[in-house]
């Protein structure tokens, strides 16, 4: 009678522990995990957390309306800490532990550069949102952020041209790693291309974290001494901070030498004293000022989320560039996912190509099919008081990406995959 009671006892019970793992994958299969990968910590936290959080909003946008497929997104968050070994190794984990669908993070360079492996090894996806330096192509990446064509060349040539100043010499300063050293690179190419002499242009980078811009500020006034001079600042992180501060400082204006700022938008300038900076430029794809009902939308909808989620200095918030882009991505992300009916990694690639999204630029943009980044408009927006940017150059339309830059040696007939 014992014997008999403990095995229908046990069976209940095997019963019950297998109804709760098929209810536990049950619940699982009705979410889709996606992964956000962006410093929370450390020196790129000032420019990274805003990424999270506009993540997690468009994430609640569509899921608000629907999920993908009928399914929720669930988004898991880790905070690499601005520590890029570390990059790779969350990466791993949202993969392998987490089972993410996809990755939205990264912004340096060499954050991008050290989960590229990882992507590769196990054939999952990142959309990086960032504008960085070209000279890479890989499946495994959808680069929503500019290329250099789409962002660098342009600004130089708009500092050269007679409504831009009609700079003649330049100053190169930048964050110490690979955006900086490749963007400079490729500039010093076009500007030899130019015409422009070796001696007129001047090279200066910083590490991570540098505060002290008082030498570099006063070597940058008496190199333009020497003729019409404007400085391209690839500085990254809160290291903008004491830079612009230094700037106000020495009195150094943009009337006498402007700087363009390629990693400096509305959500680094928030709580710097910008009246000494009037005038100084950034070269971007997207401005908070740029008027059009996407981007009204897009405004509204954002400060509605800090207030709700109570984030910091929520009466304040700003959108920018990487924030739209990321905003793009999620979505495009979503189109590619209902296109393909699937979150495998290679059906959603080939069903990346030709997608457009209305962006709150103004513009409809598209993932090129064969090189996997965005065709982009083109702005340059001058610093205003408080904080936002008067655009005061844009191309007419989105612009092609080029990877490989045809400055370099040896890139022709590499833009694509």
């Amino acid at each position: 009678m014992f014997r008999r009671t403990l095995l229908k006892a046990t069976a209940v019970g095997a019963v019950t522990l297998a109804t709760a793992g098929w209810l536990q994958q049950a619940v699982a299969a009705d979410t889709i995990k996606v992964g956000i990968l962006h410093s929370l910590s450390g020196t790129m936290a000032i420019s990274e957390t805003s990424l999270k959080d506009v993540a997690l909003m468009t994430i609640e946008e569509i899921n608000a309306k629907g999920g993908v497929m009928g399914k929720k997104l669930e988004p898991v968050v880790v905070d690499p800490a601005s520590n890029w070994p570390l990059f790779a190794e969350k990466a791993r984990q949202l993969v392998t532990k987490d089972k993410v669908a996809v990755v939205f993070g990264c912004w340096t360079s060499v954050s991008r550069k050290s989960v590229l492996p990882v992507f590769k090894e196990l054939n999952s996806l990142l959309f990086y949102p960032v504008q960085y330096e070209g000279e890479e192509l890989e499946k495994n990446v959808f680069y929503t952020g500019a290329a250099p064509n789409q962002q660098a060349i342009p600004a130089v040539e708009y500092l050269m041209s007679k409504e831009g100043g009609g700079a003649k010499r330049f100053v190169l300063l930048g964050t110490d790693y690979v955006y900086p050293r490749t963007t400079n690179k490729i500039l010093r190419a076009f500007l030899k291309s130019k015409g422009v002499d070796e001696k007129d242009i001047d090279e200066v980078y910083t590490p991570f974290g540098h505060s002290d811009y008082q030498t570099i500020v006063a070597n940058i006034k008496k190199f333009s001494s020497g003729g019409k001079t404007a400085v391209i600042s690839t500085i990254n992180g809160d290291s903008n901070v004491p830079f612009y501060k230094e700037l106000g400082n020495a009195g150094l204006k943009a009337t006498n030498v402007p700087v363009v700022a390629f990693s400096v938008g509305e959500e680094e300038l928030r709580g710097v004293d910008t009246k000494p900076l009037l005038g100084h430029l950034a070269a971007w794809n997207y401005f908070q000022s740029v008027k059009n009902p996407a981007n009204e939308a897009f405004i509204k909808q954002w400060k509605a989320y800090a207030k709700a989620k109570k984030l910091p200095n929520a009466d304040t918030v700003v959108t920018n560039d990487p924030m739209e882009a990321t905003y793009v991505g999620i979505h495009m992300w979503k189109q590619a996912v209902e296109k393909a009916k699937s979150t495998d990694t290679d059906k959603v690639i080939a069903a990346m190509g030709g997608q457009t999204f209305k962006a709150p630029s103004g513009f409809a943009l598209t993932m090129d099919a064969t090189n996997h980044h965005l065709h982009k408009p083109v702005m340059i927006g001058e610093i205003k008081p408080d904080g936002q940017f008067n655009v005061v150059w844009k191309t007419k339309g989105p612009i092609r990406a080029q990877p490989w830059s045809p400055f370099i040696a040896g890139n022709e007939g590499k833009q694509k995959m």
